[in-house]
């Protein structure tokens, strides 16, 4: 038996990237999953690939009635709800200067308040559940600051506070609630338009384990906090990054 056999688990973001590399694994170790995105196309291509174990649903993460839709829509199907992933997120970049309100509003529209309105969806369904566990996606970005990436940042330090908070509020329910922190990761959100033939390897090849981070080396990690495993984990923050900020390289001393 897989370790989420029984469990239901809803992925926000799951149509492509580090979403849908959680959502194939939660397939694979035996959970129900409700794949969600706005991309459509891919999502639901994704489901189909994974059979009767998936379905896709279109969710808004800024939208209160998508997320309350949809919430009914998994119980409806399956009887509960386990596992939230709060995946979906976006990065938009520029000096502070230069950064309009519309841009950073949106950014935190989607990394912020997306998390605030999945985990506060999820509540009651997880509570009649007996327990649950809610795995909210940060990055490094939300350990430590980054030039040029101000709403970014932002949003994603928030992320690492409202787990803690919810992890508070919730373990009298027997919700666990962490945060994940990742490095850089082989996705698209690192592949910008217009930057098509852009190797991003190089960029990390200096940090302790030599390589740029793949979405199943997430994946790995929300699929440890989605299980059993850690039932004795909540309101910490796990940092999957290769040892990018472990410390300060010197070029050139011996390592």
């Amino acid at each position: 038996m897989g370790v989420l056999e029984g469990k239901v688990a809803v992925v926000t973001g799951a149509a492509r990237g580090q979403g849908e590399a959680e959502a194939r694994l939660f397939v694979d170790e035996g959970a129900k999953v409700m794949l969600t995105d706005v991309l459509d196309d891919q999502g639901q291509a994704v489901a189909d690939e994974l059979g009767d174990a998936a379905v896709y649903r279109r969710l808004d993460v800024t939208d209160e009635t998508s997320w309350t839709e949809a919430v009914a829509d998994v119980v409806s199907r399956w009887g509960r709800l386990d596992v939230l992933v709060n995946n979906a997120g976006i990065g938009e970049g520029g000096p502070i200067e230069y950064t309009t309100l519309e841009s950073y509003r949106r950014v935190i529209d989607v990394n912020q308040i997306g998390v605030f309105l999945g985990m506060r969806s999820v509540i009651a369904p997880m509570r009649d559940s007996g327990g649950g566990s809610i795995v909210n996606i940060s990055s490094v970005d939300g350990m430590l600051g980054m030039a040029y990436v101000i709403a970014y940042v932002s949003s994603k330090f928030a992320v690492r506070g409202m787990s803690k908070t919810a992890a508070i509020e919730l373990g009298q329910y027997g919700i666990r609630v962490n945060s994940v922190h990742p490095g850089g990761v082989d996705t698209p959100m690192i592949h910008p338009e217009g930057f098509e033939g852009f190797d991003p390897g190089p960029m990390f090849a200096k940090i302790p384990l030599g390589r740029i981070g793949m979405p199943d080396d997430i994946a790995r990690v929300v699929l440890f906090l989605a299980s059993d495993a850690s039932a004795y984990v909540t309101g910490t923050e796990l940092v999957v990054d290769g040892g990018l900020i472990a410390g300060v390289h010197i070029p050139g001393a011996p390592v």
